[in-house]
């Protein structure tokens, strides 16, 4: 499965911010739709890509 330019984009902005982020401040600092980013995360979720290391927090899987 080829992800999307949304998965790339969010997986990206978190590993920028070097700290666990919410969906809704990765929406902001790519100018993207909420909605968008949840798919993004639920994808990157199940290829292990990224984790969540505190309630409605995700980060990069190092």
């Amino acid at each position: 499965m080829q992800m999307s330019e949304h998965a790339e984009a969010v997986l990206q902005a978190m590993k920028d911010a070097r700290k666990p982020v919410r969906p809704g401040d990765v929406a902001k600092a790519l100018g993207i739709e909420s909605k968008d980013v949840s798919k993004a995360i639920k994808a990157l979720k199940k290829e292990g890509k990224i984790h969540s290391p505190k309630r409605c927090y995700y980060a990069p899987v190092e």
